[in-house]
C-alpha cells in the first residue's frame, strides 16, 4: 500500500473539519457538500473488502427518497447484500478520520480485517440522477484507483441494478448476465412467460400508471418497456423532466402523506404506482368512485404475493416452508390476516432492510416487505433447484404449469435486493393471473387508521429500544406511558424508535376506528409524546402525559 500516493490523492478529498458522519441503514446520507471526502474514502475502503472477500464489491452513489440536495453512498456485499456490520464501522471510523490520521485508519482495518494486499480488487459503480452524483462518483473512483483497484463505472443505475450486477459477477454468470441488457432480459423474459396463459384481456388491466420521482427510475423503465410492452403497458409520470427529485411525488412522499403524488393524473379505479428516487421502493394506490385516495403499502404487496406463492405450492403439493417476515411499521390487520387468514408465519424484525433480508434467509422461501415498500422474495438454493427439478419431473399437467409459474416467479424477484421494476412485475402478473383488479387487491383487509410522525432531536441516541423497536427500555418511564395510552383504544398500538440514518424519532400509531385513532394519534403525538420526547432529549424536566 503506497501511504505516500494515498496521502496525496486524500489532500484532493480533504476532509471538513468536525464534520462527524455514521454508516447507518442506508450508508452514508447527507447534504452532498459533505461527501466528497466520504466518497474517496469509501473508494479506498470498497478495495480493501474487495480484497478481503476475493470478489467484486459494489459501490452506489444515492440518497434514496432523500430531498435532491442530499447525497449518500453505500457499499454492496459479494452477493448483492447490504455491507456486513463490521465493516460498517470499518466506514464509520475512516470517513471520520482526521486528515493526518487516514493512512494509519486504513492500515489498522488491513491488519484488523486480515486483508491480504497483494490480492486484486475490482470494483462496480453506480449512480442516481442527482445532479451531484456524477462528480461524488468520480470521488469513488479516484479512491480506487488510489489503492489501484479496477473498476467498471456502470454510470446512471438503480440502486437495485447495481446489487444485481453485483450477484451476477460474483456467481460467474449463474444469477444473471451483469448488463443492463442482461437484466432486462432477464426479468422480461421471466414475465411474458409467466403472463402468456393469461385469461384477463381488458386493456386497462394490462396498463398501470407509474409515479417515478423524477428519478432514475424514468429513465430504467423508459429502457425497459419495449421488451414487456406486449404484456404490459406503462405510463410515466414525474419521469425528470420538469419536477425535482422526490419533490412531493415518490413512494416516500404518498405513503408518509397518504395522499396522491402530484404530477400524475388518475382517474377512479386506475392502477398506479409510486417508485422511490432510486428505485428499490414501490406502492400502489388508486382514487375510488368517489375520488377517496387508496394506498396499497408493502404490507399488502406482502400479502399478495405470499398468498399467491402457497397456492402456487399447495397446487404443486410440496411442503416448501414460507415465512413472511415484517417491521414494527407492519399495519396490525396484515398481521392478522396473513396469520389467522393464510395461515403463513410472520416474523418481526428490527426496521432496516438489512435485518428483515437475513432473517427471510432462513426459510425455503422468505417474503419480506417493510410497509415502506421495500421488500422481494428470497429463495433458498435447495427450494430453486427442487422447484426447477419439478418442471421437468412432473407429469401431471396442473402441477406442472404451476411449478414453471414459480421457476418463472424466481427469475423475476431481484433477490439481491427489494427492486421496484421487479416487484412492479411481478404484482402486475399476480393480478392478471388471479383476474383480480386493483381494488379486490385492497379488499383483502381493511387497514387500522394509522399515522407515522417524526421528531428533529439533538440527538436521538437518548431512546433505546428491544423487541424489535417495539418496546422502550431508555428513558425511563416512557413505555410506561405509551402503555398507559394505547390501553384505553381498541386494537391500539403504538411505538417510538430513533431513526437509523438521522437525528430524529420516529412515532407510529394504530387504532382500531376513525374515533379511537383521532383520540389516540392527538393524545400519543401532539399533546403528550412529541413534546415529551423532545424534553427528554434536550434535557428538560419531563413533561407528563396529558
Amino acid at each position: 500500500m503506497d501511504l505516500d500516493a494515498i496521502t496525496e490523492y486524500s489532500a484532493l478529498h480533504p476532509k471538513p473539519s468536525g464534520l462527524i458522519l455514521q454508516y447507518g441503514t442506508a450508508g452514508f446520507r447527507t447534504k452532498a457538500e459533505h461527501l466528497d471526502h466520504v466518497m474517496f474514502r469509501m473508494g479506498l475502503l470498497a478495495v480493501l473488502r474487495s480484497k478481503q472477500t476475493k470478489s467484486t464489491i459494489g459501490v452506489m452513489v444515492t440518497a434514496s427518497h432523500n430531498p435532491e440536495e442530499d447525497n449518500g453512498v453505500k457499499l454492496v456485499d459479494p452477493l448483492g447484500e447490504m455491507l456486513a456490520p463490521s465493516w460498517e464501522e470499518h466506514a464509520t471510523c475512516l470517513a471520520n478520520a482526521e486528515e493526518q490520521d487516514m493512512p494509519r485508519v486504513l492500515m489498522d482495518i488491513s491488519v484488523k480485517a486480515a486483508v491480504n494486499l497483494q490480492q486484486d480488487a475490482f470494483i462496480v459503480i453506480g449512480r442516481d440522477t442527482r445532479p451531484t452524483s456524477e462528480k461524488l462518483s468520480q470521488s469513488v473512483i479516484d479512491g480506487v484507483t488510489a489503492l489501484e483497484g479496477q473498476f467498471h463505472d456502470y454510470g446512471l443505475v438503480t440502486t437495485p441494478q447495481l446489487h444485481y450486477m453485483v450477484y451476477c459477477r460474483n456467481t460467474s454468470g449463474q444469477y444473471g448476465e451483469a448488463t443492463l441488457e442482461g437484466y432486462y432480459q432477464k426479468l422480461s423474459k421471466a414475465f411474458m412467460e409467466l403472463t402468456k396463459q393469461t385469461l384477463c384481456s381488458e386493456d386497462e388491466y394490462r396498463s398501470v400508471k407509474v409515479d417515478c420521482a423524477n428519478g432514475i427510475g424514468a429513465l430504467k423503465l423508459k429502457e425497459m418497456e419495449h421488451y414487456v410492452s406486449q404484456g404490459l403497458s406503462v405510463q410515466l409520470f414525474n419521469d425528470g423532466t420538469k419536477g425535482k427529485l422526490n419533490h412531493l411525488c415518490g413512494a416516500d412522499f404518498v405513503k408518509s402523506h397518504q395522499k396522491p403524488p402530484q404530477g400524475m393524473e388518475m382517474k377512479s379505479n386506475e392502477r398506479c404506482c409510486s417508485f422511490d428516487g432510486d428505485a428499490d421502493r414501490i406502492v400502489y394506490h388508486y382514487l375510488d368512485v368517489d375520488g377517496h385516495f387508496h394506498l396499497i403499502d408493502g404490507d399488502k404487496i406482502a400479502t399478495l404475493i405470499s398468498s399467491f406463492l402457497k397456492e402456487l405450492l399447495l397446487e404443486i403439493g410440496e411442503s416448501l416452508n414460507i415465512g413472511v417476515v415484517q417491521t414494527a411499521y407492519a399495519n396490525g390487520s396484515s398481521t392478522r390476516y396473513l396469520e389467522e387468514v393464510m395461515k403463513v408465519p410472520v416474523y418481526c424484525t428490527k426496521t432496516g432492510v438489512k435485518h428483515l433480508h437475513h432473517k427471510a434467509q432462513e426459510f425455503d422461501i422468505g417474503v419480506y416487505f417493510e410497509a415502506n415498500g421495500h421488500g422481494t422474495v428470497l429463495f433458498s438454493k435447495a427450494a430453486e433447484t427442487k422447484i426447477r427439478q419439478l418442471t421437468k419431473e412432473l407429469e401431471d399437467e396442473k402441477r406442472k404449469a404451476a411449478a414453471k409459474m414459480l421457476e418463472n416467479v424466481i427469475d423475476l424477484f431481484n433477490q439481491a435486493a427489494g427492486d421496484a421494476i421487479s416487484d412492479m412485475l411481478v404484482i402486475e402478473a399476480i393480478l392478471m393471473l388471479k383476474d383480480l383488479t386493483i381494488q379486490q387487491w385492497d379488499a383483502l383487509y381493511m387497514d387500522l387508521p394509522n399515522r407515522q410522525l417524526k421528531v428533529k432531536v439533538a440527538d436521538r441516541q437518548v431512546i433505546s429500544t428491544t423487541d424489535a423497536e417495539r418496546q422502550v427500555v431508555t428513558p425511563p418511564g416512557l413505555q410506561e406511558a405509551i402503555n398507559d395510552l394505547v390501553k384505553k383504544y381498541k386494537l391500539s398500538r403504538a411505538f417510538v424508535r430513533p431513526s437509523g440514518t438521522e437525528d430524529v424519532v420516529r412515532v407510529y400509531a394504530e387504532a382500531d376506528s376513525q374515533v379511537s385513532w383521532d383520540g389516540s394519534i392527538e393524545k400519543m403525538c401532539g399533546e403528550s409524546l412529541i413534546p415529551w420526547v423532545v424534553g427528554v432529549v434536550v434535557g428538560e424536566k419531563r413533561k407528563p402525559f396529558q
